[in-house]
């Protein structure tokens, strides 16, 4: 069977272009726990609100290898296992300059964390924190990404 998010040539993974809309890509970062599976979610820089570490494309790299960058500069996750398959997409409305916004489709890729740094590019403009998926469904505002973390 085909994987709609997978090149048939090559095998690698893209972020999904819905019409309208600007691709990203987010790493998202677990750890197994007793009770199940903990997420690592960061604040926003504009806004605070908590997230999921995302970005936008980055060139040379394919989905699962520009969300782990994008999760090593806002979250100081130095090293993990990401699936090359996406876990899901969520669409948001992305703040710009002069209070505009920008439509943007954001593929997620499963990532279980193996180590985590203290120190990374972002770690003055951003808040992480692990938590319970269940819990974090609940901390997040967007609701596609609700329902992964739910499903997770």
């Amino acid at each position: 069977m085909k994987h709609p998010f997978l090149d048939p040539e090559t095998g690698e993974s893209h972020p999904v272009t819905r019409p309208g809309r600007e691709p990203q890509v987010a790493a998202l970062c677990y750890r197994a726990t007793p009770e199940g599976k903990d997420v690592l979610l960061i604040t926003s820089r504009d806004t605070g609100r908590w997230i999921v570490p995302k970005g936008w494309p980055i060139d040379g790299l394919d989905g699962p290898g520009a969300a782990l960058q994008e999760a090593w500069e806002e979250a100081g996750v130095a090293e993990a296992e990401i699936s090359p398959k996406p876990l899901g997409l969520y669409d948001y409305d992305k703040g710009v300059s002069d209070g505009e916004s920008v439509p943007v489709t954001v593929t997620v890729y499963l990532a279980r964390v193996t180590k985590l740094r203290d120190t990374y590019p972002e770690v003055d403009e951003r808040t992480r924190r692990w938590v319970a998926s269940a819990q974090a469904a609940t901390m997040v505002d967007e609701p596609e990404l609700r329902d992964i973390l739910r499903n997770l």
